[in-house]
């Protein structure tokens, strides 16, 4: 109810008693009264107004941010702001800019209009018929843009000052109805454009100087590519149906961006890509082949050329590589930094297919085997992938035709180090431990150095559990190993390896692991220059080891973290920094495990002592941090609870400029705020959680509570949520904003028992709660989403505290799901069981009673809570079965349930029209059961089958 007094009138009132406080704190609070009653509640219709931050970047002179506001359903929207002048430019529908490497001019996307792009999937029409993007140069000096339309797409160099170029899209071209070479046949039809053939299409590649003003066109280009400094355009063409076969205008071509002089490379028509520069572009290599176009598995070739060209080249007949094996086309060669060596992608030739064959004549069948490395739905899943897979082999430049094969079928990834420099590479090989993938979590893998000069192979670790890492010059390599939990440094040239903390009593795994897994590594932070030292982490403080093991490891930040809870990390700056310097001082990320804040704090490496503090607070946020190339401008997201995630600039991260200013809409509407709150569970362990009260909370008042909970979610205390139709959470902004307390207590697990440990922590946390005044007792509901649907269907079976549950998703027969499929990846599920998520620890024959003790369905007889099951038919994670059987369960036995299916949508909705769909049929359920208000339809009389489609039962009862 609305305050008589006006605003105004009170503030005056207020005035006048400043001498009595009690009178002027009541007035004051009267006022707030008053503005509060006039911000609504958040309904479903408000959720398209609120929006995010996208893509954020500086320019390389630190002068210019560009930030990406993006809709929930609708045209995002593109924004440049100048640090030197405040000034703002937006641009409507614009995405994906890109700062030119001198900091002059920005180029970016705009995409058609969101409306226009959603009629086009309702009408389904061809990609002939699609409106076309365009892009928008923007000219950081004068500001001024200019907007080019039918665009396919751009590319500037990452150092090339303001080059461009950009291919444009093929005009449709309508034939004229006097056209005399029209047939004049009335029943022929006319041919329909293929959006498979378009994307092959030949178009025109404009090449740009947008400082100079100069242009060239070239035609029937299909593929184009700068070099990183900008100096050359490498660019193949095809030919055109009905084009005369003209060897000048097919191939491979040169352009020289100084002087636009072109050079042809190659004369034969062909497909040709994958195109790569060295470091100073004296050196080209590409893939192609001449094959017919219609021809299913094609083979291609290597082409290298010294640059300038002195003639055209052809492809490289390359000694060494094995008998039909080809150069893959789907790996880009890659120049080592100093240019001496060329990296590409090897693989066999795949076997072709008996086109002559009918289908309908023969079987299609899959063949499952005891003995595959990987099972057949994986293998079915992985099919095309596998298809491209390539093995990496090297060419010694001074021998261009030799070539060295480094990965092959038994030892398939290999990573080179010192950007290619280096004489060792890292071999990684899982072959030996597919098989038992399926059931064991660990991924064992054996790992070698390899020689890139002569191949030669040598086993450095056999059958790890844990984190490999080379050295960026290549000279050491820095393992994990997770059984014993000791980190390693193993010297390439001495051979020598040495164990870099066995004599600390701290730990380098994880602390609060609670599945029966090994515990995983905190990590390596980075290196420091030369090679010199490793900095790793613990749960809190970062350590610096000496990679050659002569002076004994120095923790970094004092032991500060540990003592005050607080996590640190070193803020990674920029991509191109592969190592810090010892000397220099460096920005720590910081977070605090105690009250949730983050923040940035600044430290030595040499000096090892506490790091200074910079900035600590509930609105940090927690994205990357990154900064300009060429100055000292750090660009950062800030957010919390009630704030929604702004874009900030700044050279110290204290005297901050903040850029952007989302969702002002935010101010009508009623929030709310997060507090931590602890408990002892029942088997007396600490317990943190998170209580969500409405903004204007009244003690005095009784609210409802949705309890939502996954393992662990306090951490996300200062994290905003947007409102937003959810995929089948709970959003706690709108729940909290109608009303509601939303509490999201921490689970920890014992291994064996995760039912039991929802109880503990979950049950117990609600019964603390339940202490406060401001707790309505008997309007408690529970909610929560794959494994946390799993726990609410297991806690309606051992308790009827609650008014209320909604499960999605849920796993519910541990027996049934053990030998399932999760069919997003192909994967078997006994992993999840024995060793992650679910952590019974054993096998279901091992620990039969565990499995059925985990499982709600054998408890259902027990269940009087009314519950909603969502369960989709193309879950990919958790088979749909699960919540089938949990539905047929509770239906035989008479118990109130539900079971939403929404027709070919996933684990997590996806599809926004069915978000909306289940945010309303959550809000009415939790409405009525927790605030008594009118049943919708779809509860009291469901929805029949020839409804679908018509009545969505949302039209609620009439009380009486």
């Amino acid at each position: 109810m609305k305050s008589k007094l006006s605003a105004k009138r009170l503030k005056n009132y207020a005035s006048e008693l400043l001498t009595n406080k009690a009178v002027y704190a009541a007035a004051i609070a009267m006022l707030a009264t008053n503005v509060d009653a006039q911000k609504k509640p958040l309904d479903l219709t408000v959720f398209d107004e609120w929006q995010s931050i996208g893509m954020k970047e500086l320019s390389n002179n630190g002068n210019w941010v560009a930030y990406q506001v993006n809709a929930q359903e609708g045209d995002n929207t593109l924004n440049f702001f100048g640090l030197k002048t405040d000034k703002n430019l937006n641009f409507h529908r614009g995405e994906q800019s890109v700062f030119t490497s001198d900091s002059k001019f920005a180029i970016f996307k705009i995409r058609p209009f969101y409306k226009d792009l959603k009629l086009v999937r309702i009408k389904k029409k061809k990609e002939n018929e699609i409106a076309k993007d365009s892009i928008g140069i923007l000219n950081l000096t004068t500001n001024k843009v200019e907007k080019l339309p039918n665009i396919k797409s751009f590319k500037t160099p990452q150092k090339g000052g303001s080059l461009l170029a950009y291919l444009l899209e093929k005009e449709e071209v309508k034939k004229d109805k006097s056209d005399s070479t029209k047939s004049k046949d009335k029943s022929a039809k006319p041919a329909k454009s293929s959006g498979k053939d378009k994307k092959d299409v030949p178009l025109e590649l404009v090449l740009r100087n947008l400082t100079s003003g100069q242009k060239k066109s070239f035609k029937n280009v299909v593929n184009y590519d700068f070099s990183e400094n900008g100096k050359q355009l490498i660019y193949s063409t095809k030919q055109e149906k009905k084009d005369s076969l003209d060897k000048n205008k097919y191939g491979v071509f040169l352009v020289n961006t100084a002087t636009f002089a072109q050079k042809q490379l190659v004369d034969t028509i062909g497909d040709f890509k994958q195109f790569t520069f060295d470091e100073l572009a004296n050196k080209v290599a590409f893939v192609g082949t001449t094959d017919d176009e219609k021809k299913e598995n094609k083979s291609y070739y290597l082409y290298y050329s010294s640059v300038p060209a002195q003639k055209e080249i052809q492809k490289s007949e390359l000694v060494g590589l094995k008998k039909d094996w080809f150069v893959s086309e789907n790996r880009q060669p890659k120049f080592s930094k100093d240019g001496k060596s060329l990296f590409i992608g090897i693989a066999p030739k795949l076997e072709e297919k008996d086109t002559t064959l009918i289908a309908e004549d023969h079987a299609k069948v899959d063949v499952w085997s005891y003995k595959d490395d990987f099972i057949q739905p994986q293998q079915l899943k992985n099919a095309e992938r596998e298809k491209k897979r390539s093995y990496l082999a090297v060419i010694n430049l001074d021998q261009p035709q030799q070539l060295v094969q480094l990965a092959d079928e038994n030892l398939n990834m290999v990573d080179v180090s010192n950007e290619g420099n280096s004489t060792y590479a890292l071999g990684v090989s899982d072959n030996l431990y597919r098989l038992s993938s399926s059931w064991d979590s660990t991924r064992k893998r054996d790992y070698y150095i390899i020689n890139t000069k002569t191949g030669q192979k040598e086993l450095l670790v056999k059958g790890l559990a844990g984190n490999v890492e080379t050295s960026p010059n290549g000279k050491f390599v820095v393992y994990f190993n997770e059984e014993t939990g000791l980190w390693s440094s193993y010297n390439i040239e001495t051979k020598e390896t040495k164990v870099l903390n066995k004599k600390l009593k701290v730990n380098f795994a994880d602390e609060e692991n609670d599945s029966p897994t090994l515990a995983g590594a905190y990590g390596i932070a980075y290196f420091t220059t030369n090679d010199e030292t490793v900095l790793i982490r613990d749960r809190y403080d970062i350590w610096e080891f000496d990679l050659a093991g002569n002076r004994k490891p120095e923790n970094v930040t004092d032991g500060f973290g540990r003592k005050n809870k607080i996590s640190f990390d070193i803020n990674k700056l920029n991509d191109d920094v592969k190592t810090i310097n010892r000397e220099t001082p460096i920005y720590l990320s910081a977070f605090n495990n105690g009250n949730k804040q983050s923040g940035v704090y600044q430290t030595i490496i040499s000096k090892a002592k506490k790091p200074q503090e910079i900035v600590m607070s509930d609105t940090w946020g927690s994205q990357k941090m990154t900064k300009a190339l060429n100055a000292d401008e750090f660009i950062y997201t800030k957010e919390s609870f009630q704030n929604s995630p702004d874009v900030y600039v700044s050279t110290n991260f204290k005297d901050e400029k903040k850029i952007s200013a989302i969702n002002p809409q935010q101010k009508d509407y009623s929030w709310g705020k997060g507090e931590l709150v602890t408990w002892k569970t029942y088997s007396g362990k600490d317990a943190t959680g998170v209580v969500y009260k409405p903004e204007n909370f009244d003690p005095n008042k009784k609210y409802p509570v949705i309890v939502y909970f996954y393992e662990k979610l306090s951490d996300n205390l200062n994290r905003y949520q947007a409102p937003a139709p959810t995929p089948s959470r709970i959003n706690h902004t709108y729940f909290v904003s109608n009303d509601y307390i939303v509490f999201t207590p921490d689970i920890s697990y014992t291994i064996g028992h995760p039912g039991k440990s929802a109880e503990d922590y979950i049950n117990s946390g609600v019964e603390a709660l339940k202490k406060n005044n401001w707790i309505n007792g008997s309007k408690i509901a529970i909610q929560g989403q794959s494994w946390g649907g799993y726990q609410v269907a297991h806690l309606i079976t051992t308790t009827n505290m609650y008014a209320a549950a909604w499960t999605g998703a849920p796993v519910v027969n541990m027996t049934s799901a053990y030998g399932g499929i999760r069919w997003g990846t192909g994967m078997s599920r006994q992993f999840q069981y024995e060793q992650t998520q679910s952590r019974i620890g054993k096998t279901l024959w091992e620990a039969p009673e565990l499995y059925i003790e985990n499982s709600p369905l054998f408890n259902m007889p027990n269940v009087k809570t009314p519950v909603v099951i969502m369960h989709n038919d193309e879950d990919g994670a958790v088979p749909w079965y699960q919540g089938i059987e949990m539905f047929m369960a509770l239906r035989r036995l008479g118990k109130p349930a539900w079971m939403l299916n929404y027709n070919g949508d996933d684990h997590n909705l996806v599809k926004r029209a069915n978000k909306n769909d289940i945010q309303q049929r959550q809000q009415q359920f939790f409405d009525y059961y927790l605030k008594d208000k009118p049943a919708p339809k779809w509860l009291t009389e469901g929805v029949p089958a020839i409804s679908k489609g018509i009545d969505w039962g949302f039209d609620l009862e009439e009380t009486k």
